[in-house]
């Protein structure tokens, strides 16, 4: 590739925050409920992204049991002063009708790719807190107004880890509205405001403010916005906003930003929001797309000192030969420790069952991002189910309500049955009759298209591959229709509402 191509980070990696540390760069995202919150990448040159082990890994650093859907975790900060490297987050505990209740932490370390501390709570004012380390040492909280009633910034004390000094409201945002995700940077004589604007879905975009004075008045730019969508192309990127940016080693400027893929066939966004970049200059005090005007690109420039890249190869593959589980892996609101083992049957993955999909507590599914509307997803399983309420297989997952599960199980008889399942914003319904299947080995697939539907099939080891049910539509599980803020997912899945804890083995998943 001689150009970045966007997006960067594919399926549901919305809200990025960028920073660069020597040759390094690193990309946080958020995940709200799922598990571990926040993503971490690493690139040496903007187009070829690896995920690392996220900086939460306790649930000491982030409870979201009991999280709603699309709440938990919301648009994480990171920030790095020349010796820590920091994390500011959000963990939304409710977010309907008038009041949300959006608690604010900070984590650090000196290693990114090591331990991090434990939290250190902040506030509970607004969402999409950032930290704005300035030139003189002094370090700033900048955060929204529960409500989009402006942004605030408060001094922060890094020996404490406290907030100290006077609170004050230095923004009330533009006519775009729906004021959010703040950032300040301290570029020249000028303090920058960067901030999230016009709600996060079509009509999302990045607007900017300066002032020479971090406390303001803030002057707005004049031809805000200065990154948007280009709603008139179906096949541009939407939803584009929610920006952060960064510098590299030779004065070039990057933007990184929330994007979306919709698709017309599926009425929606199945692969959540996304990352794409696009390269910047300065114009007259301002930052202005590289070529000029304002929408997002679907291609961008690389930096200087880098001529070509590799192309980006979205297939995984997992059989579970390793000690531990894939760092792409997410699971609902809690960590894998409690039900997931790789030890107890080497080269398979054993999952004990807890509670049903549609809990909003302790459920045990593995799951990976769909990244591409033609994707299919494939796993092998063997289970021994004793109860109907015992239940593994294939799941296609947006929500705790929303969701396809191809499961193996047992009838009042007894009898091993597979079943295909469909959950409708928390009403279920069974999409085909039971269909018999032998004991040992089964084989099951989900194929997605972009034509907009889902298909799904299974084999056991003496059989061909067969269909079961009918093509089903893929508008389920796009945020339009979850009204939600994550995309859809495949993973492997069981739970046991006997609670006995019964388990499912599988040897392989392959998401393609």
């Amino acid at each position: 590739m001689t150009m970045i191509q966007n997006p960067v980070l594919r399926g549901f990696c919305p809200d990025p925050s960028i920073i660069r540390a020597g040759d390094d760069y690193y990309i946080a995202t958020s995940t709200f409920e799922w598990w571990p919150g926040v993503r971490l990448f690493h690139s040496t040159d903007l187009a070829n992204w690896e995920q690392l082990p996220s900086p939460i890994q306790r649930t000491s650093q982030a409870d979201l049991r009991g999280d709603p859907t699309s709440g938990g975790i919301w648009a994480p900060c990171l920030s790095y002063d020349g010796t820590w490297y920091y994390l500011v987050y959000t963990d939304v505990k409710t977010k309907k009708g008038r009041f949300y209740n959006t608690h604010n932490y900070v984590i650090r370390t000196q290693n990114i790719r090591g331990e991090w501390s434990e939290p250190v709570y902040l506030n509970s004012i607004g969402f999409d807190p950032s930290l704005f380390h300035d030139h003189d040492g002094k370090k700033y909280l900048v955060n929204m107004i529960n409500g989009f009633k402006g942004i605030l910034v408060q001094e922060y004390d890094p020996e404490t880890g406290e907030l100290k000094g006077e609170r004050k409201k230095i923004f009330d945002g533009t006519k775009f509205g729906y004021t959010e995700g703040p950032h300040i940077y301290h570029i020249g004589d000028w303090y920058y405001l960067i901030v999230a604007e016009g709600g996060t879905g079509y009509e999302h975009c990045v607007t900017m403010a300066r002032s020479k004075n971090i406390w303001g008045p803030y002057e707005i730019d004049p031809e805000n916005p200065v990154l948007t969508s280009n709603s008139a192309d179906p096949l541009a990127l939407q939803k584009c906003g929610h920006a952060d940016i960064v510098e590299t080693q030779n004065g070039e400027w990057y933007m990184a930003h929330l994007c979306a893929r919709p698709s017309e066939a599926a009425n929606g966004c199945v692969l959540g929001r996304e990352t794409a970049l696009q390269k910047m200059e300065w114009q007259n005090g301002w930052l202005r797309l590289v070529g000029g005007g304002n929408q997002a690109r679907l291609t961008t420039s690389l930096p200087a000192g880098i001529k070509k890249t590799t192309a980006i190869d979205n297939k995984f593959s997992d059989d579970f030969d390793c000690s531990q589980l894939n760092v792409q892996y997410d699971f609902p609101r809690i960590p894998a420790t409690g039900f997931a083992d790789l030890s107890s049957r080497p080269g398979w993955l054993r999952l004990k069952g807890q509670e049903s999909l549609n809990s909003l507590h302790d459920v045990s599914l593995v799951a990976l991002r769909q990244q591409k509307m033609n994707a299919s997803a494939q796993t092998v399983m063997e289970f021994a189910p004793e109860y109907p309420e015992q239940m593994a297989g294939l799941a296609y997952v947006y929500d705790a309500l929303n969701y396809y599960l191809l499961c193996k199980t047992v009838d009042e008889a007894d009898r091993a049955i597979l079943v295909l399942l469909r959950s409708d914003g928390g009403s279920i319904t069974d999409l085909t009759k039971p269909v018999l299947v032998p004991e040992g080995k089964l084989e099951l697939i989900a194929v997605a298209s972009e034509c907009g539907t889902v298909e799904f099939g299974w084999r056991s080891e003496s059989s061909e591959w067969q269909i079961i049910g009918e093509i089903q539509p893929l508008s389920l599980l796009t945020d339009e229709h979850c009204r939600g803020f994550t995309g859809a997912q495949f993973g492997m899945y069981v739970h046991d509402m006997t609670g006995l804890g019964i388990y499912a083995d599988f040897d392989s998943f392959e998401v393609i």
